[in-house]
């Protein structure tokens, strides 16, 4: 009796054939060089085209090349570092966001203090853009739309050259937004922009005290960041 429920039992739930003994052939891997090689040859003779018909164009193209090279080498990616704190708990990309923009902060400080304590024209006021309820509905939508594309403009870019399909999707729907985002500038920009303050960290609180400011946000940022890594990765210190 107990044999026939187990050949019952067997042709219901058939064993599953153990191929750990087996040797299944691996599939060969393909070549890559040549293709790459191919790549590096075709940038180098854009880049010296570029050069004869202007300098300016080659070293736009060298540093994109570059640029985009370092962000697929280092997954770098502004996405991710919203993200992955809320899917993964991790916020090492966060932390090396947070690193950038220190950096950044040291870097343009100077150059624009260079400028102003020379009196000469501080470079990049043109890109102090009015704060309003527009900017943080726009920051709003732009970060979900980012997070459901999986990444934002640059990391789109760099995925395409990667071949991932839904990122080529996304840049096309990325164009068409944008166009009809500029169509429409004029209007956003005179009803909800325009009236809006624009606000200078060094002419509210002096030069030395923006930097120190933004340092030590930053520097708060950081540390609760390796805080929240720790308590959702249950690491001991």
């Amino acid at each position: 009796m107990n044999a026939g429920k187990r050949n019952r039992n067997d042709r219901k739930y058939p064993q599953k054939p153990d191929l750990r003994g087996s040797s299944r052939p691996r599939k060969k891997k393909k070549n890559q060089l040549p293709i790459g090689f191919g790549v590096f040859l075709a940038i180098i003779v854009i880049g010296i085209l570029l050069g004869f018909k202007n300098g300016t164009l080659a070293l736009f193209w060298a540093f994109g090349c570059c640029f985009g090279f370092i962000l697929q080498k280092s997954r770098f990616c502004f996405t991710a570092s919203l993200r992955d704190p809320c899917i993964t708990g991790s916020t090492s990309i966060t932390r090396a966001v947070l690193i950038a923009f220190a950096i950044t902060t040291i870097g343009f400080a100077a150059i624009k203090y260079g400028a102003f304590v020379n009196g000469q024209e501080i470079p990049g006021q043109s890109y102090i853009m009015p704060i309003s309820l527009a900017t943080a509905v726009g920051g709003i939508m732009f970060g979900i739309g980012m997070v459901i594309a999986g990444g934002c403009a640059s990391g789109t870019l760099m995925r395409v050259g990667e071949g991932f399909a839904m990122q080529m999707l996304s840049l096309l729907f990325f164009v068409i937004g944008s166009l009809i985002g500029a169509s429409h500038m004029g209007w956003w920009t005179e009803n909800f922009i325009a009236t809006a303050p624009r606000i200078f960290l060094p002419d509210v609180f002096g030069w030395a005290g923006a930097v120190i400011l933004q340092l030590a946000t930053i520097g708060l940022l950081y540390i609760a960041a390796d805080l929240y890594e720790k308590k959702k990765m249950g690491i001991e210190e």
